[in-house]
């Protein structure tokens, strides 16, 4: 059966007439002069204001999560701004918060991260590409480190800093392989002192982490200089506070700790600001745009990148441990499509109906929920549905979240019709938030936990893994961290997104399987400790035909194949 053709979603962005950012102030009451317009759709919001203004106890944290990704697609975006539009539909003043694309994913294969269809933040072409500048910011602050290493070594290295050491690398917001390992400063005397270096992309830098962790500007600069570069040849830790390399960081991120104010196609106000990967950083927005947004809006709907063992586990352990954060309610978002495939149903064969493929894929939909239970957070499923997809299909699903699951499923149609397709969506989020709770969000894990088990709890209990198995240096440092006195910190896992272990192929919901971590590396400004497991890397490479093949611009001046 042929479908008929539908929009694009650049179709739609463009169709779309967009709101004077004024006037999204407006609605949050922010004053003009707490305003730094960046064009007529974009502004910041000046961090003085929001720093002064009350806090809003009542204030809803929702969090938009997922099941593991496939090709297929899940719609995890689309459904948080789905969501938000459709809290303001039904009278809720709500707020979104999201992260910024990387531009690594927008050339490569992933493509741009401003939803879709009827649910999109725009504008979106400048959401996508370079935005405010934050990233360059970014990777800018974290480069200007990285020189200062190279220029204290030549200069004497004073500090005692072992070369062989130097645990910092160099950062590039590009998927560019040929950068992962590399020798810098060849080329003689004046060149400085060659070592072995390497580029992790911008959204795997712990400057990336620490900017969206941070509370402000001092708490910034403080962690920033608390960040570990490398070691002295007795193997004490050297910090950028030695380097006095945290002023100016802070300075080149200034202007870009403000968050970012932008709208949806609805006219309804997002802030989209910092962009740290879940699958090799711990993958939540600032805590500066989410805390603010808590202070402007009753409802705040937030996501974490990829499925809910990788995003959501990091937004509980991670970001509402360290700013004080409790979710009132999750959802977790599923497509008929996606679930058929982790039911070991062909990519190119999801069209048709397969009751049983469904039914086997199900088991990943439902160790995610149960998953996110574990924190004492209520769920939703929010079925975002394809045109593919049968009723008979959708009453499956919902028949065995209620039964075997004890929560709702609900049709969501926000691709086509916006607020209109998550009225229902939102009434039963709000239903959940506003419920009374017997019991309150509670993490994973103490902070008094030792870093290994604390690993190990994750691969457990999180991903049905009977155990892990610790590469010898791994274990060395591991033991290093619990004696040097950071074991209190929590555990930032970087692994594939698309399966519960650490083999991308393994869909639905593996059991039993053991979870390999080969490194470990300390982000003492973050405040977290990352486990590197099976083959993920900090420098993701550009498929065979990247996306930046396609890109382009036409004889109207328009950007094409970006989305």
């Amino acid at each position: 059966m042929e479908w008929p053709a539908m929009p694009t979603d650049i179709e739609i962005a463009r169709a779309a007439r967009l709101k004077p950012i004024q006037a999204i102030a407006d609605r949050l009451a922010i004053p003009d002069e707490a305003l730094s317009p960046h064009g007529r759709h974009i502004a910041k919001v000046e961090l003085d204001w929001l720093e002064a203004l009350p806090e809003r106890p009542a204030a809803k944290l929702i969090l938009v999560s997922a099941i593991n990704p496939t090709p297929a697609g899940e719609g995890k975006t689309t459904t948080t701004v789905g969501l938000g539009d459709g809290l303001n539909r039904i009278g809720r003043k709500a707020m979104i918060c999201l992260r910024e694309p990387s531009l690594g994913p927008c050339f490569g294969v992933k493509g741009g991260a401003a939803g879709g269809g009827h649910a999109q933040i725009v504008p979106m072409e400048q959401i996508n590409l370079h935005f405010t500048g934050d990233f360059h910011a970014i990777t800018s602050a974290h480069n200007l480190l990285s020189a200062l290493i190279d220029n204290h070594i030549y200069w004497g290295n004073g500090i005692g800093l072992d070369q062989r050491r130097v645990s910092w690398r160099r950062a590039l917001d590009m998927n560019d392989r040929s950068l992962r390992s590399i020798v810098s400063s060849l080329g003689g005397a004046k060149n400085g002192f060659p070592r072995e270096d390497g580029f992790d992309i911008t959204v795997a830098s712990e400057v990336m982490a620490v900017f969206c962790l941070a509370s402000g500007l001092r708490d910034l600069e403080e962690r920033l200089g608390r960040m570990v570069i490398g070691q002295r040849h007795d193997k004490s830790y050297v910090t950028a506070a030695e380097l006095k390399a945290p002023g100016a960081m802070a300075v080149l991120l200034k202007d870009a700790l403000a968050p970012n104010l932008v709208q949806t196609l609805e006219g309804n106000p997002a802030f989209v600001h910092g962009g740290p990967f879940a699958n090799i950083a711990h993958g939540c927005n600032s805590v500066i745009a989410t805390r603010s947004a808590l202070k402007l809006a009753d409802y705040v709907v937030t996501e974490a990148g990829f499925g809910a063992d990788l995003g959501a586990e990091k937004f509980f352990d991670i970001k509402c441990r360290m700013a004080g954060l409790e979710p009132a309610a999750a959802v977790i978002v599923a497509t008929v499509r996606a679930l058929k495939m982790h039911g070991g149903k062909p990519r190119q064969e999801l069209g048709s109906e397969d009751l049983a493929a469904l039914r086997e894929g199900l088991v990943n939909l439902e160790r995610h929920v149960r998953n996110v239970q574990s924190f004492n957070v209520p769920v939703v499923v929010a079925i975002n549905h394809f045109t593919s997809d049968t009723e008979a299909e959708h009453r499956l699903i919902q028949a065995f979240c209620e039964a075997q699951l004890g929560v709702k499923a609900v049709i969501c149609r926000h691709w086509a019709d916006g607020s209109a397709g998550t009225e229902a969506l939102a009434r039963e989020v709000v239903a959940l938030a506003e419920a009374p709770r017997e019991t309150r969000f509670s993490p994973l894990y103490a902070d008094a936990v030792p870093l290994a088990e604390k690993i190990r709890t994750i691969a457990t209990r999180i991903y049905g893994a009977a155990d892990i198995a610790l590469d010898a240096r791994a274990a060395d440092k591991l033991a290093e961290l619990q004696g040097a006195g950071y074991g209190h910190l929590p555990i930032c896992i970087a692994k594939t997104q698309y399966s519960f272990s650490a083999d991308p192929a393994l869909l639905g919901a593996p059991s039993g399987h053991i979870v390999p971590v080969r490194d470990v590396s300390l982000s003492a400004g973050a405040g977290f400790v990352v486990a590197l497991c099976g083959d993920i890397m900090r420098m993701p490479g550009l498929p065979r035909s990247p996306a930046a093949e396609r890109i382009h611009i036409d004889v109207e001046g328009r950007i094409e194949g970006l989305f």
